[in-house]
């Protein structure tokens, strides 16, 4: 196929950044659309010109590295809600004009092109995400039931990947399901819950303090969400919020 790209070029965060459009032709529809990118750059490079920096690492839809922002929809358009590295270029038709930026938000700060520092996430989940509290050697697996529907949910908000698409498809670049999905995961099994109150106000604050908008229940966090993590978890942290201020925490 053959395609025109529109993709963003900015020489870090205070740089002024552009689009610039290349046409490549020729384009396989079995090609993922970060192999298209790679054929992208092998161009720019016979050109002289300087190649397009984005993420990547496991390209199996693992790790979470890989983010953009394609057509307006963070990991791409579709309805299988997958990351950019598993978005095929047969998702797409010959003679498409494909939009290229990076995830947008104050919090995320460009490095170079379309690559953002992400390290916000990760100062989240130092201010609390995490169990401290001693529990001993392991124990038998039965000798601390946990009601099969909160080791559901536990795990179902565990399978967050730290992606950030959530904050690139909030209006208010919120990172409230990421937020959500954390304190969910950890305050759901017994381990979790002697910190969970302490857990929700330091994380919580973190989030404020980094710069991410406030949460609305707009739901396209959820809706780009590659791993599905329902916006129901962000009920769960409102309630456990709600108990820590009564509790004064």
């Amino acid at each position: 196929m053959n395609i025109t790209v529109r993709i963003w070029k900015q020489n870090g965060s205070q740089a002024k950044g552009a689009i610039h459009e290349y046409k490549l032709d020729n384009i396989s529809e079995e090609a993922s659309f970060l192999e298209m990118l790679d054929v992208l750059n092998e161009k720019l490079f016979d050109m002289g010109e300087e190649p397009v920096a984005f993420d990547s690492d496991c390209r199996e839809g693992i790790c979470g590295m890989c983010g953009l922002v394609i057509n307006g929809v963070a990991h791409g358009p579709g309805t299988d809600r997958t990351t950019t590295c598993q978005l095929h270029m047969r998702s797409f038709k010959d003679g498409d004009v494909i939009t290229i930026e990076p995830w947008r938000s104050k919090a995320f700060p460009i490095i170079k092109d379309t690559v953002v520092d992400r390290t916000a996430l990760d100062r989240i989940m130092a201010a609390g995400g995490y169990i401290s509290v001693n529990t001993g050697a392991a124990p038998d697996a039965h000798a601390a039931p946990v009601p099969k529907e909160y080791a559901d949910r536990a795990f179902e908000a565990a399978a967050c990947i730290g992606c950030g698409a959530c904050v690139a498809a909030c209006p208010n670049g919120s990172a409230m399901l990421y937020t959500s999905a954390k304190v969910t995961h950890l305050g759901l099994l017994p381990q979790g819950k002697p910190e969970n109150l302490r857990r929700v106000v330091n994380m919580l604050g973190q989030h404020d303090a980094e710069g991410f908008g406030a949460c609305q229940n707009i739901g396209e966090c959820a809706a780009v969400c590659p791993k599905q993590i329902p916006l129901e978890v962000i009920s769960v942290l409102n309630r456990q919020l709600g108990k820590a201020i009564l509790a004064g925490k």
